[in-house]
C-alpha cells in the first residue's frame, strides 16, 4: 500500500464560515475520518492554523547558522489549511478518498503520493 497526502487548499480571501456552518463541516469530517478508519486507510489527519502563525527556518550555507523568520515565506491566494494521510492501493483509490474529503470540507483537495511504498 502506498501513502498519499490529501492537502486541504484553503483560500486566504473571504471570511471563515459561520459557527453553525463550520460545525456541520466538522461533523462531515468526523464521518469521513470514521470511514477512513473503518476501511483501514487512516494514517493521520489534522488542521493547521493560518500562515501568519508560521515560523520559517532557513539554513545559511556560508555561516552554518539557521535564520528564523516569522510569518509565511510566500504570499498566495491559497494556503495549506490541513492534511490527511491515507493508505491506498493506487492513485484511483486515493483520488476517491480525496473526493470524499472535498465533499466533507467543501474545499479543494490536492492528492499527492509519498515516495516509496508504505510499510504493511
Amino acid at each position: 500500500m502506498k501513502q498519499y497526502l490529501l492537502s486541504v487548499v484553503t483560500p486566504t480571501e473571504g471570511t471563515r464560515p459561520e459557527p453553525e456552518v463550520l460545525a456541520g463541516i466538522m461533523r462531515e469530517l468526523e464521518v469521513f475520518h470514521a470511514e477512513l478508519r473503518a476501511a483501514g486507510a487512516w494514517v493521520f489527519a489534522g488542521g493547521l492554523h493560518d500562515p501568519s502563525t508560521a515560523t520559517l527556518l532557513r539554513p545559511e550555507p556560508s555561516t552554518g547558522e539557521v535564520l528564523v523568520t516569522d510569518g509565511p515565506y510566500a504570499e498566495g491566494k491559497e494556503y495549506l489549511g490541513g492534511i490527511c494521510i491515507v493508505k491506498a492501493p493506487d492513485l484511483d483509490a486515493a483520488l476517491e478518498w480525496g473526493r470524499k474529503a472535498a465533499r466533507a470540507t467543501t474545499l479543494a483537495i490536492e492528492v499527492r503520493p509519498f515516495t516509496g511504498e508504505a510499510d504493511g
